[in-house]
């Protein structure tokens, strides 16, 4: 006598196909979802000049990483990163080092939304060992002081003039920099007794320097905003940066560096 097919109930025969289906599930997954921290290739990088020692500290790190990305880095003044920027320059991130200049790229188009990463605070810089004895920002007014600053647009310089301004300190620079590592050079080199950068300009610069500090409460807010620049050929390679900059690698030796957090 032929055997007759098992029958089973119908609850069962739905339990066993939904098993099965997990199981399926389970063994053949879809594609992987790509990731912004597998992101590759070259990454144009404009930033500050201030943040010259940690973001190239941060290069070994951060393409340890990522060992497809490929970082370049084009230091200046904000200012002028940001002018190039509007002129066509090829970047792809950008990390200024005020707040105005930012704006400037986010009212043109330029630039994707900014996220505030570190913040800083200003210093006197003087000649090693403080020769002419400065004690604080009035001394800059001396006549026996020759003093170099920062100049009009550059971050560093237009803190300046404003915690002068507000301070009633009136100086006659001898000379208006590009950038806050060329006024710290001119103290360096002996051409200048005196310029006002950011603390962690006047740690980076070592032995070579000595720094005089400007009271909390004459400090004018300063911070630093980065985004990825909207005509970037690689946009994964610059959100991976700018990931890497609020909170990675490059976070870690910004830090490192002596700049504060951002909240």
């Amino acid at each position: 006598m032929p055997a007759r097919p098992l029958s089973l109930p119908a609850s069962l025969v739905a339990a066993l196909a939904l098993l099965v289906g997990c199981a399926s599930d389970r063994s053949s997954p879809g594609p992987a979802t790509p990731t912004v921290a597998g992101a590759s290739g070259p990454v144009t990088v404009f930033a500050a000049a201030s943040l010259t020692a940690p973001f190239n500290e941060a290069k070994g790190p951060l393409t340890a990483a990522r060992p497809g990305l490929r970082v370049t880095y084009s230091f200046a003044g904000s200012n002028a990163l940001a002018t190039q920027i509007t002129q066509g320059a090829p970047a792809d991130v950008f990390a200024s080092a005020d707040t105005a200049n930012m704006q400037r790229l986010v009212d043109a188009g330029l630039v994707g939304s900014p996220v505030t990463f570190a913040r800083n605070k200003l210093m006197i810089a003087v000649a090693a060992g403080n020769p002419r004895n400065l004690t604080g920002i009035a001394n800059l007014a001396r006549p026996d002081v020759s003093v170099v600053l920062a100049g009009p647009g550059v971050p560093a310089g237009d803190s300046t003039r404003q915690v002068l301004t507000d301070q009633g300190v009136t100086v006659a620079p001898r000379s208006l920099e590009a950038d806050v590592r060329a006024a710290v050079a001119k103290v360096t080199s002996g051409e200048a007794d005196a310029t006002v950068v950011y603390a962690t300009d006047v740690a980076a610069a070592g032995a070579r320097v000595t720094g005089v500090p400007i009271p909390d409460a004459a400090q004018p807010a300063i911070a630093y905003p980065i985004a990825v620049v909207t005509a970037s050929r690689n946009a994964a390679a610059a959100q991976a940066f700018v990931d890497a900059a609020v909170a990675g690698e490059v976070q870690q030796a910004v830090r490192s560096a002596g700049f504060l957090p951002a909240g």
